[in-house]
């Protein structure tokens, strides 16, 4: 047994032999497609968000908190494994085109590493891997992307239909295993569906927004002149693809106010769904504030990646520009202050590692994120990372090996979604520089200080020869460090 085996295995066994009253509760809060642009404490005055604005009040918010690969699955499993997409085994959707992918086993989980130390662990809501949840003694997930009304649930592999709206039933669940009597510390995983498409908000919220104009994003109109890739996207523009959604759009519109119209109806439905999750999650803290537990509780609320809220005129993810790289990340720790907004970089990797660490528990060699303790804490180590790596993988194995070209291959034109190819990339405080390696090596580069709506596309472009070289070097330094 080699010596990480045995501190790590001597860690778990401290841990789970240390008083439960020295050990934190972990609440882990996720929505799904919830852009960082579109929470009230991070400036959006029209989103109605009190309880998630509550926590931020209470907590620290993350100025820049950035996933590894901005798509539902692959976020979640970098989540709970601490690590990337190719280490851990989840490329992409893993119901996409009938691909199975499993968590690579040898991946320890949080909850798993949580669960041998004595804690009681338990998930519920939205799950989205191909696998049953492992670590959990008790899971109520939702079958895929599951239904928003009067939707299945799976507990302990029996599938079971409830009535109501899938926010309130997953809050439900999360209740009924809080009031749990146990005198060990816990683990509850609270994910929800919402607010991601259909953007179905419950009745009681469904004209919230009925008499007000959501103001459109300033890159609504987006010409994509100095981006190919990013043109030749055509159906992530919503009102080219979610207008059958809508059954009670206007006949007779044209181009301009059919946009219009489904922007508007789109947003108002999308923040009717968020309004129900933070009303959920008001629930929550108030029980556990009743039974005298919020402060021992350390409490994560982020997403699974950003989202195009009408960016670029369009909805989904994928992309490294920021409304999809970028995820609202809020965390109410003991001890820690309260109203810090914390400038560091954070990832999604971090998670697993920082759960572990108030935990007071050893982090596996496997995981490669970094506890954000420390920046909790109000101190910014001088060797904090300076620089994020991006890896966007799906329907990769379609070209592994075979020199196909995006471009040109059919078969994979037919099974990308949204026709977008695997690249890569990395972001500093001021640029960004993204490979499409899959185009027929096509590269973009921005100057977010001048360009914030990466707009303007510097690749190329004399003068910017020694920034792109650079770049291209903290490309590859990152790529080795995480083993891509």
């Amino acid at each position: 047994m080699n010596w990480r085996r045995r501190a790590f295995l001597g860690g778990l066994l401290f841990g789970a032999c240390s008083s439960a009253r020295n050990r934190p509760n972990i609440l882990f809060v996720m929505t799904d497609d919830h852009a960082a642009g579109h929470v009230g404490c991070y400036g959006n005055r029209l989103v109605k968000t009190p309880n998630i604005d509550r926590l931020a009040a209470e907590g620290v918010r993350f100025a820049n908190a950035f996933v590894t690969n901005s798509l539902c699955a692959p976020s979640r499993a970098t989540i709970l494994t601490g690590a990337y997409s190719h280490l851990h085994g989840i490329r992409g959707n893993s119901e996409m085109k009938g691909q199975v992918e499993n968590i690579n086993r040898q991946m320890k989980t949080y909850p798993e590493v949580l669960q041998a130390a004595g804690y009681r662990t338990g998930i519920v809501g939205k799950w989205h891997l191909s696998h049953d949840p492992v670590g959990f003694d008790t899971w109520r997930v939702l079958p895929g992307q599951g239904l928003y009304f009067d939707p299945e649930f799976i507990e302990g592999g029996t599938r079971k239909k409830y009535s109501g709206y899938a926010t309130d039933i997953t809050t439900d669940f999360a209740l009924e295993f809080l009031k749990e009597p146990s005198d060990k510390p816990w683990c509850l995983v609270y994910q929800h569906k919402a607010p991601h498409r259909p953007f179905l908000p419950p009745p009681r919220f469904a004209k919230l927004y009925e008499n007000v104009e959501i103001p459109e994003p300033a890159t609504f109109h987006d010409d994509f002149k100095t981006r190919k890739v990013a043109a030749e996207a055509a159906d992530m523009k919503f009102d080219e693809s979610i207008a059958g959604d809508y059954k009670d759009l206007p006949a007779g519109l044209s181009p301009a106010e059919k946009k219009k119209w489904l922007y508007q109806r789109f947003v108002k439905d999308y923040y009717g769904a968020l309004a129900a999750v933070d009303e959920n999650l008001g629930k929550v803290l108030q029980h556990l504030e009743a039974a005298n537990q919020l402060d021992n509780t350390l409490i994560v609320y982020t997403s699974d990646n950003g989202f195009f809220v009408g960016d670029h005129g369009w909805y989904d993810k994928r992309f490294m520009y920021e409304p999809s790289l970028r995820v609202p990340l809020i965390v109410r720790a003991p001890g820690a202050p309260h109203g810090l907004v914390a400038d560091g970089f954070a990832m999604n990797i971090d998670i697993a590692p920082t759960i572990l660490d108030y935990a007071g528990l050893p982090v596996p060699a496997t995981m490669q994120g970094q506890s954000l303790r420390a920046l909790l804490e109000g101190r910014k180590p001088a060797e904090w990372r300076k620089s994020i790596f991006y890896a966007y993988y799906e329907n990769s194995w379609q070209l592994a090996g075979k020199g196909l070209d995006a471009r040109s291959d059919p078969s994979f034109q037919f099974f990308t979604p949204h026709r977008i190819g695997p690249h890569w990339g990395v972001r500093t405080a001021q640029h960004k520089l993204i490979h499409y390696y899959a185009e027929g090596d096509v590269w973009e580069l921005f100057d977010l200080h001048a360009d914030p709506n990466e707009l303007n596309n510097l690749y190329g472009k004399p003068g910017m020869e020694s920034t792109s070289e650079t770049l291209k070097a903290e490309l590859e330094r990152l790529r080795e460090q995480y083993k891509a």
